[in-house]
């Protein structure tokens, strides 16, 4: 933020005694006049201007605790080395009777091996019910399920349906669910050590040139690759890779004391390859007899199968390909007059985001019991209660430009008083798509009809509206004022007040919408739809329904970009003892957010209000609101006798009826529920943590010149240049939604119906649970669910890492610094996230696990 100036427009960060980095010379308890002359290359010799350093940093499976096991049985432990290399150095650019004096250059490498392990539970179908034997199995609350037929409404006799009624498709697919390997009468009876590895280079390099002294020429180039390579609960090894290419030209010329202009010129390049355990290895879903689905090699793989109780969900990621350019200009410039500071300048930048990858190619299948009672023998019978896919129009060539324009005067009113004041202006076009192949639904008031529209012919055949390129009109009100102000009160105290207000606009919001417009009919086959009795679905022609909605997704041509008003007020004041104390209060409110909605949809049981109505697809409009009030205390110790320490307490509120804030998709989660009632979805945001915690500290032991410490010999050796610390993160838990896994009528859309909050006399929550299953139930029929959204807590958050090191002073050019970190140093399993599906044996259970004590070690040569 620019408001934390102090009255004179200094950075108000407070001073100390010292400053010391993480791995650099240990002098943060000394003079500076004592520091080693290495320290700032104040070094005597030819060799004196240059720098550098090299180092590797070491863990190992050995060192690290057990992955968390949610069934209580442990897995074999994966084994794994972790190593990180770097290397920097810097320096000016001379060659003798060449080059005089060169530009400074400074070069860094470094490459690392990362593993993250865990241990991943799941539910899998027993040995009798691959069988199709339900004799032995009970439901959520432990009571014995009943199998009926679909075709005669009767139970199964003996709870067994005939191994002739298993359809090839089930019985193909079933061959990738791996058999139960730990006690089937917990929750879970499936676990395996998965391993998750993260190879990554990255080279960084930076030249610098200065011209006559009003002349100043720099650039740098980075480039980095990362690999990572994950396998499934199902040992489906999938791997991604990301590189990356950041380049910039910089220029500066000062035209006197008081006028300075910078001018650059930036590149960057972004390429995301996924290939899926499947592509080019076997054709599962044409093997299996599902029909329907891409199937082309790249895409090849089983499609995805979802279960309302609680079994794992057979699937695979999605083939990608993406190559994305930016290419952007920045000219800013700087005057200084009396007690003014003003800067303005511009910014224009023009994207590219060339794509090779589908939505949903393998299509989805949703299975909940609505056949038989049991959402795994729906399966084994073939009888999805819904599906949904998405492919074609694989290849999307996006551009699109964003233009900034801002100024902002500092000015010194007085000692006692600074202003900052400015203005920014922003506008980003909408995504256009080079061939024209973008789809939106021209749609009628009150959406009683919808009708196709192109990029290549946009005029609405409903409503005769012509479109834009882009399908949606630009919004060009991106007008952001910026206000601050810090003024000490009392003449003579430290007390400071500073204050702050800012518009600030999201400016990344339609690449997501572009790529699903992209994914429509008529440029490729997409469908959302639940079974009936005239279209009935299997896992051979699920995708091949003539029931199929023809789009799954439109926007509102009239779609706003949203902004958040920021405000903010604090207290600041030293006190003895070398504290300092800031109080603070922060305000949000978004406007224009994102909403997502199904249109002429109705609750489970009512009647149809509109048989005519179109359905199936997922509206986008741009009304959502939200608030956040924040109050923050911080007590900070500066460095004083080797210590410091800060300690801050956030506690806030963030509510919003955003169903979609976390950004664009066509999944149950960011879909509101009701779509005549939109201000039934406000509640409490998905990252509403109440409460925070958050402490850091250091403790240095101190070194100087040639190692002199307050304690010399023996003691002094083994006392000096030690530092110490310590991070403890501690917060209240994260909202959940309650959810009844099941389609909204009409569409293939499942995650949106909420539960009922039926018995709030239930008892005490089970040990172990953070939901009561015996408080929530399916919703009455012919109503929506009551739970509201987000109105329950998950569980607390905790972490506490420590790292303690040294450095040793070899000579006056050459330190080996040391250093050991632990992260969850007490190894305490806290959980991310709750099964909040209603009807599942797991709901109320946590299902993911933070990542339990680990140990790496650093080592560092500086020269």
């Amino acid at each position: 933020t620019p408001f934390r100036g102090d009255a004179s427009g200094n950075t108000a960060f407070g001073s100390a005694d010292g400053f010391l980095i993480n791995g650099s010379v240990n002098n943060g308890a000394t003079s500076p006049f004592a520091q080693s002359a290495a320290f700032g290359n104040n070094r005597p010799g030819s060799r004196s201007l240059y720098n550098g350093n090299v180092g590797v940093i070491l863990g190992n499976s050995a060192w690290d605790a057990r992955p968390y096991s949610f069934s209580g049985q442990q897995s074999p432990k994966p084994s794994y080395t972790d190593t990180q290399f770097l290397g920097t150095f810097g320096g000016p650019i001379r060659i003798p009777h060449l080059i005089r004096n060169g530009p400074t250059l400074f070069a860094g490498y470094q490459h690392s091996a990362d593993h993250n392990a865990t241990t991943q539970s799941a539910l899998m179908p027993t040995a009798l019910e691959r069988r199709g034997d339900f004799s032995q199995t009970l439901d959520a609350f432990g009571r014995p399920v009943e199998i009926r037929d679909p075709v005669t409404g009767l139970p199964f006799a003996g709870n067994v349906i005939p191994s002739n009624r298993i359809t090839p498709q089930a019985a193909a697919l079933l061959g990738y669910y791996p058999a139960p390997n730990v006690d089937a009468t917990g929750r879970y009876n499936y676990q395996t050590p998965l391993l998750v590895a993260t190879r990554q280079d990255s080279v960084q390099s930076r030249l610098s040139k200065a011209f006559r002294g009003r002349n100043q020429l720099f650039g740098n180039f980075a480039y980095q690759r990362t690999k990572t390579d994950t396998t499934s609960v199902f040992g489906f090894a999938d791997s991604t890779t990301v590189s990356g290419i950041d380049t910039a030209i910089n220029g500066s010329h000062r035209f006197s004391m008081f006028l300075t202009l910078r001018l650059r010129y930036q590149f960057t390049r972004q390429s995301t390859d996924v290939t899926p355990y499947f592509t080019g290895r076997a054709n599962v879903s044409g093997d299996a007899g599902v029909s329907g689905n891409n199937q082309e090699p790249a895409n090849w793989g089983p499609p995805n199968l979802v279960f309302s109780s609680g079994f794992a969900g057979l699937g695979d990621t999605q083939y990608v390909r993406n190559r994305n350019h930016t290419n952007a200009w920045n000219a800013e410039s700087q005057w200084n007059h009396g007690r003014h500071s003003v800067t303005f300048g511009g910014d224009v930048r023009r994207q590219q985001f060339n794509m090779l990858s589908q939505q949903d190619a393998r299509g989805t299948f949703t299975f909940t019991g609505s056949a038989t009672g049991s959402d795994f023998a729906d399966f084994l019978l073939g009888s999805p209660h819904a599906s949904s896919i998405a492919f074609g129009n694989a290849d999307k060539y996006l551009r699109g430009s964003s233009y900034d324009a801002y100024v902002n005067d500092d000015w010194r009113a007085s000692p006692v008083l600074t202003l900052n004041a400015g203005v920014r202006w922003e506008y980003e076009t909408p995504l256009t798509e080079t061939l024209g192949r973008l789809a939106n639904l021209d749609i009628a008031p009150g959406f009683r009809a919808i009708s196709s529209v192109v990029a290549t012919d946009p005029v609405g055949a409903l409503t005769g509206t012509r479109y834009p390129a882009s399908l949606m009109r630009p919004d060009r009100r991106g007008v952001e004022p910026r206000l601050g102000v810090a003024w000490y009160p009392v003449p003579g105290s430290s007390l400071v007040i500073r204050g702050g207000y800012g518009i600030y606009r999201n400016t990344s919001v339609y690449q997501s919408i572009a790529l699903l417009l992209a994914q429509q009919p008529p440029l490729s086959k997409t469908a959302s739809v639940e079974t009936s009795a005239t279209t009935p679905l299997t896992l051979a022609n699920g995708f091949v329904s003539p029931g199929a909605t023809s789009n799954t997704f439109a926007v509102d041509p009239d779609f706003r970009v949203g902004y958040a008003q920021n405000w903010q007020v604090s207290a600041q004041r030293d006190l003895p003892a070398s504290l300092t104390a800031s109080a603070t209060y922060l305000g949000t409110h978004g406007s224009h957010l994102m909403q997502e909605f199904l249109p002429n949809t109705y609750p489970l049981g009512a009647t149809n209000p509109c048989p005519a109505c179109p359905v199936g697809f997922v509206y986008l409009t741009s009304n959502g609101t939200s608030n956040r009030h924040a109050g923050q205390f911080q007590v900070r110790r500066r460095l004083r006798n080797g210590l410091s320490a800060t300690v801050q307490y956030t506690i806030s509120k963030a509510v919003d009826n955003a169903t979609a804030l976390s950004g664009v998709s066509l999944s149950g989660a960011s879909i509101a529920q009701d779509w005549l009632n939109l201000d039934a979805e406000r509640g409490p945001s998905t990252f509403d943590q109440r409460h925070l915690l958050n402490v850091q500290f250091q403790y240095t032991t101190g070194v100087g010149v040639s190692g002199g410490a307050l304690l010399d010999g023996l003691k002094g050796t083994l006392f000096k240049g030690w530092t110490a610390t310590s991070q403890l993160t501690a917060g209240s838990g994260l909202p959940l939604t309650p959810v009844y896994l099941t389609s909204v009528p009409g569409t293939g859309v499942t995650g949106t119906i909420r539960a009922d909050l039926a018995n709030t006399a239930a008892g005490a929550t089970p040990d172990g649970y953070y939901l009561n299953p015996a408080s929530y139930t399916a919703p009455t029929s012919g109503r929506w669910g009551n739970a509201g959204r987000n109105s329950v807590r998950g569980p607390a958050q905790f972490a506490l890492n420590a790292g303690i090191a040294r450095t040793f002073s070899l000579s006056q050019r050459l330190n080996l610094d040391w250093r050991i970190d632990a992260t969850n140093v007490l190894n305490r399993v806290t959980f991310a996230n709750v099964n909040a599906s209603v009807g599942s044996p797991q709901f109320g259970l946590p299902n993911r696990a933070n990542q339990m004590r680990r140990v790496q070690s650093t080592l560092r040569l500086r020269f």
